[in-house]
């Protein structure tokens, strides 16, 4: 997989996230207004300033007209995308392409999703029809089967990559617990984590990422354009998006071990931003924690452990906000929740926060090599999804 890639040639001028969580105070109306509301205030312009809008969202408004009618536009070109959670990233990757090939001057990406309050249990998605080869699985149950396929497969006992999945929660809790955005702010000891009532197979409760509502923005401009707006731009290095055959569920050869779509992102997304080595040119990465054995698979496809490496690399706290290479300084899907449309951009919002020094000091990376954030969204599941990958850095070059 090659892309010639848009490397420096746009940039981010201003960002805007909500709370996540159970958002019984606001509608999808109101966090879309909140969360541009904050870019434009970031950015120091109004919405009349924007050339075209991008909207992701997986089942919160169809049509351009359901962010339009929300921001009360003028008339303004709006462009609804879905890519199952991967969807705030797909606004994004548009918005950034419409910049570079000249169509606009500046535009923004948004992506919101109500999924508390919405009259419907559970996601309101309805699938069109299948050939019959799709699974019938819930998302934790299809989940659950990384971890004892990974122990078969390196020879690690089950017991020990149950161990590094509580870790993770326990990571990922512990960073959340500092980011007053988050759907879920306290510490959880692992001991509580470990004990927690099932839900598939290994997968106890603290092990599945937050179900909430949010919404959250960023404004895009070519990158020789961006210091009219903001001394601290973060110029977009890569951007890659692949999506498989989804075959997985009925290929033999399918082993549960990896996510192939993100091996593919990954090594396109790191050949558009020069990244060789991604644990030294990375300062941190937001990465797709749908639950718990996914962050340690991701961690091995995105090359940020060698195979067969991810339970004892986790268990030696590399991952943590003070490790080689922190993930999820945020909290991740896992606490800061996971409205799907939003959660794409809630993870540049992120390096947004942290590239340019802005995280709260109890959760702020110390800077070492490149300034480069990476940005990891997947949507579907093992064998059959779509993955999309972001650098993104503070300087150019």
């Amino acid at each position: 997989m090659s892309s010639h890639g848009i490397k420096d040639r746009v940039a981010i001028i201003g960002m805007g996230c909500t709370k996540f969580g159970e958002r019984w105070d606001a509608s999808t109306s109101d966090m879309v207004v909140d969360a541009t509301n904050d870019a434009f205030a970031s950015a120091g312009i109004s919405k009349d300033a924007i050339d075209a809008y991008w909207l992701g969202t997986l089942a919160s408004g169809f049509s351009g007209m359901t962010l339009s009618s929300a921001l009360k536009l003028d008339y303004k070109p709006v462009t609804r995308v879905e890519n199952f959670c991967a969807s705030g990233s797909e606004s994004f990757r548009n918005a950034c392409y419409a910049v570079a090939s000249g169509a606009y001057d500046v535009v923004m990406a948004v992506g919101v999703e109500k999924l508390k309050d919405s009259g419907y249990s559970g996601l309101a998605y309805g699938g069109p029809p299948t050939n019959g080869t799709a699974t019938t699985l819930t998302a934790p149950a299809r989940f659950s089967m990384l971890g004892p396929a990974y122990a078969n497969k390196y020879d690690v006992k089950r017991e020990d990559f149950k161990q590094a999945m509580t870790h993770v929660a326990w990571k990922n809790h512990f960073n959340g617990a500092r980011n007053e955005r988050a759907q879920f702010q306290a510490e959880v000891p692992e001991s509580k984590i470990a004990a927690a009532p099932p839900i598939a197979g290994d997968l106890g409760v603290f092990d599945c990422s937050g179900v909430s509502d949010g919404a959250a923005a960023a404004i895009i401009v070519r990158a020789e354009d961006a210091h009219n707006y903001t001394d601290n731009p973060l110029y977009v290095k890569a951007l890659s998006f692949a999506a498989g055959p989804g075959t997985g569920t009925y290929d033999q050869s399918y082993d549960y071990t990896t996510f192939e779509e993100v091996v593919r992102s990954a090594k396109d997304a790191y050949q558009q931003a020069g990244v060789t080595s991604p644990s030294d040119d990375l300062m941190m990465a937001e990465v797709h924690d749908c639950f718990t054995p996914t962050e340690l698979v991701l961690m091995e496809d995105l090359g940020f452990s060698t195979r067969g490496a991810t339970v004892k690399d986790t268990m030696n706290d590399r991952f943590t906000l003070t490790g080689d290479l922190p993930v999820n300084p945020d909290g991740g899907l896992k606490s800061f929740g996971h409205p799907i449309g939003a959660s794409g951009l809630r993870m540049l919002f992120e390096c947004w926060l942290q590239l340019r020094g802005e995280a709260p000091e109890n959760r702020q990376i110390k800077e070492k090599g490149l300034r480069y954030g990476l940005t990891h969204n997947l949507g579907g599941g093992p064998g059959e999804c779509v993955s999309f990958v972001s650098v993104v850095g503070a300087e150019k070059g």
